[in-house]
């Protein structure tokens, strides 16, 4: 008999270290009790489990055999070798190999319990055993440990699935070959290299936020991906701060972004007298500048969405002032500005012109509007391949003042 009062003590003990279920952590002891036993009295191939009470500290043991007919399982007779054909019926080598440690007949079975069914599990009584060698022991120790991570694992994927594209909050634990390990509770996550913001320096105890990029399974533990650099991230921490946004008033429907350099994000309001840029970047700026904070410093246009392409094509070349813009064939425009104009909407190295090509999908060319026929240098952008729409036969293509 177990003392029952230390090991439920302990065992809602070790549940709360490990952010487990009671049932969860019963359920280990249980594998490691059957592991011990097994190695200790029992044949190799027999499935052997355990059920220990924690009313009256009494342990169990008993023999799992699966019900099985004979169509159910490949028969091989003692001292016979099997031979695999190479051309043998597929099925017949799915099935699995009769093991009478493992398996019962369905007749037999039926002398046991009259409605057994093929399938089922039959459980036959072991004596009881407290008494364990050295090795049972060890092995116990070893399946109880692997059965706590198995569980803690698991809780911690349940617990962070439904987290993939939220915004979280962690500490800087430490940086292994550029990537960052982030501590977040219970779990690490990680933000590689490529996911953090160009120049932005982290530092060991440092708390920030974080956008959940994604949730693997099959590493050893729980993968929680992170990000700074996702564009998501933007759009997360504007639902924050914006409750036009969480609401639905305002619609985020475009954004693009050079992490640590420029944002830019289109809106539109779903309300009538709601201004959709005035409700993101709030009273005095406040709430642009939250998420500016945030960023880094990182820098942010907001504009304003359209149906009509032109008019989106000239907001999005923002903050330059556009006086036409002429869609032409293959999801292109070309978009004229006055001179004193043309460098502020190409941008630095091209960084506005190429910016509003990806928000708004299409290939922009920038040029003035006093030499029209003239290319500029930087003024043209490709928008990429997976962000174009294709331009529908009957779109007007006039130009927009």
């Amino acid at each position: 008999m177990f003392e029952i009062k230390e090991l439920t003590k302990a065992l809602k003990q070790v549940a709360e270290e490990k952010g487990l279920e009671p049932a969860k952590v019963l359920e280990a002891i249980e594998a490691s009790l059957a592991a011990a036993y097994k190695k200790e009295y029992r044949e190799r191939g027999e499935v052997i489990k355990a059920k220990l009470d924690l009313q009256t500290g009494e342990l169990n043991f008993w023999q799992a055999k699966t019900v099985v007919t004979p169509e159910d399982v490949r028969i091989v007779e003692e001292g016979e070798e099997e031979v695999v054909e190479a051309q043998s019926d597929e099925e017949d080598q799915k099935l699995p190999r009769y093991n009478p440690e493992r398996h019962i007949f369905f007749s037999d079975a039926k002398k046991i319990k009259k409605d057994v069914v093929a399938g089922e599990e039959l459980n036959f009584p072991l004596e009881q055993r407290e008494d364990f060698g050295r090795i049972a022991a060890q092995i116990a120790k070893q399946t109880i440990i692997q059965k706590l991570r198995e569980s803690e694992r698991e809780s911690i994927l349940s617990e962070w699935r439904g987290k993939e594209g939220q915004i979280v909050s962690g500490i800087v634990q430490r940086f292994e070959r550029g990537h960052v390990y982030i501590d977040l509770g219970r779990a690490i996550g990680v933000m590689f290299a490529n996911e953090s913001i160009p120049g932005e320096h982290y530092r060991p105890n440092e708390r920030l936020r974080f956008f959940v990029l994604a949730v693997q399974e099959d590493t050893r533990l729980p993968g929680i991906i992170l990000s700074r650099s996702h564009p998501k991230f933007v759009n997360k921490l504007f639902e924050m701060e914006v409750p036009e946004i969480a609401d639905g008033t305002v619609e985020i429907k475009a954004i693009t972004r050079e992490p640590g350099s420029r944002t830019k994000i289109a809106v539109a309001s779903n309300a009538e007298g709601v201004d959709p840029i005035g409700a993101c970047v709030g009273q005095r700026g406040t709430r642009v500048m939250a998420v500016n904070n945030e960023l880094g410093q990182e820098k942010i246009d907001i504009i304003e969405w359209a149906e009509d392409p032109q008019k989106f094509i000239a907001n999005a070349l923002s903050p330059a002032k556009v006086e036409a813009v002429e869609t032409l064939d293959r999801h292109e425009a070309r978009v004229y500005v006055p001179e004193d104009q043309l460098s502020l909407a190409i941008g630095r190295g091209g960084q506005n012109v190429r910016m509003a090509a990806k928000l708004t999908g299409w290939r922009i060319d920038v040029r003035s509007q006093t030499r029209p026929d003239q290319v500029q240098e930087g003024g043209v952008a490709e928008a990429p391949a997976d962000e174009v729409v294709p331009v529908e036969d009957d779109e007007p293509k006039a130009s927009y003042d």
